[in-house]
């Protein structure tokens, strides 16, 4: 079972776990359109990798991001987030998934919508 996290209570996990990744699965379109999460003032790093069905998801991840980091994945409002968070945790990666993303999942407002820091490229 998939750990998850909302996205209120990422600053707090990070203070904790300063090993941690954010590792977004959404499209370079949504990336350009609506924003990416700014980890910098978080002091963590991250990695934009949009998941696929061929293997060059879980390739592009393992080239990018060590097992030994805690890794939370997000998509836009969680659905595409836990299914790459179930592929990379059968990598042997510690992983939580974003549950309300970056745009929020109808329950919970999402990164974006909180208030947490975002680039937005229009």
């Amino acid at each position: 079972m998939i750990k998850q996290i909302k996205s209120s209570e990422i600053k707090k996990f990070i203070d904790s776990n300063p090993n941690t990744v954010l590792l977004d699965v959404r499209t370079e379109d949504e990336w350009n359109t609506v924003g990416k999460p700014d980890t910098k003032g978080f002091g963590i790093e991250s990695f934009f990798i949009t998941i696929s069905q061929d293997p060059s998801f879980l390739k592009s991840v393992k080239k990018n991001i060590d097992k030994k980091n805690q890794v939370l994945v997000m998509c836009a409002a969680g659905g595409r987030s836990i299914v790459a968070a179930n592929l990379l945790a059968n990598e042997g990666y510690n992983v939580l998934n974003v549950s309300d993303g970056f745009s929020g999942n109808g329950q919970d407002p999402g990164w974006k919508n909180i208030g947490l820091p975002s680039l937005i490229n229009f």
